[in-house]
């Protein structure tokens, strides 16, 4: 089991998140260093989403402690933001009826009209794709370009840790292949941490430095993906059978 880092950007310590009588985080403890790409691993239902949302502040946190750099903090959406967390949630989220540059545009509100200019350009050299489609309306782009879109527009804020739910669903393998390695593109190049919650495993190993394993709310192991996933761990939660 890999050690967790001392010097840490973010610390979720036994949080506990209900959805009325549901228990979704049951003591959940999690930890992402700079530079990082941390996956949260485990079956439909474990407190993968539930943990990205909780950190975002759009789960209501009932126990627990979520410190930032050192000092505790209660997370709410738009002070997260300018804290350095962005979230990109999962099912290509992007405004369908405003162009790209809108949606960009929107990703940098936070900032002032000079600096969100600025980033634009900083988040195309990353994604050139959709410098050809700044005029067009975001609903007309491939599954592939929006989701593309969705994770530029949550670098506009220039995050030091980016939250990334399920980026590959509904994608075909071949894009599933060109958006992973995008985000291992965005961890190298501009140093951003990435906790993204992701069932493809496949691609997940292979920008992933750490990983967590859930179930019913609860942090089960941690450590190395590809020797958790050697060791059977993730085959028995999702089978569930006893560790």
């Amino acid at each position: 089991m890999t050690t967790i880092p001392k010097e840490l950007l973010l610390q979720l310590n036994d949080i506990h998140v209900h959805y009325g009588g549901v228990k979704a985080l049951n003591g959940a403890t999690v930890a992402v260093d700079e530079g990082e790409v941390v996956a949260l691993m485990g079956p439909n239902g474990a407190g993968k989403s539930t943990i990205l949302k909780a950190i975002f502040g759009l789960a209501p946190i009932e126990l627990g402690k979520v410190v930032w750099e050192g000092q505790s903090f209660t997370p709410v959406s738009h002070e997260v933001v300018h804290r350095g967390i962005s979230f990109v949630p999962q099912g290509r989220r992007v405004f369908r009826h405003l162009t790209v540059a809108e949606n960009l545009e929107i990703g940098g509100w936070a900032i002032s009209a000079g600096e969100r200019k600025e980033r634009i350009e900083n988040v195309l050299e990353l994604f050139p794709a959709l410098r050809g489609k700044l005029k067009a309306k975001s609903g007309t782009l491939s599954g592939g370009q929006q989701q593309m879109l969705a994770i530029a527009r949550g670098l506009m804020t220039d995050p030091k840790i980016l939250l990334l739910d399920e980026p590959s669903l509904g994608l075909a393998p071949k894009i599933v292949k060109e958006v992973f390695a995008k985000i291992k593109e965005i961890n190298e190049r501009r140093k951003t941490a990435i906790v993204v919650v992701e069932h493809n495993l496949t691609s997940l190993l292979e920008i992933t430095h750490r990983a967590y394993v859930l179930d019913k709310g609860k942090v089960v192991a941690q450590g190395d993906p590809k020797k958790i996933i050697a060791d059977g761990i993730l085959e028995k939660v999702f089978l569930g059978k006893p560790l």
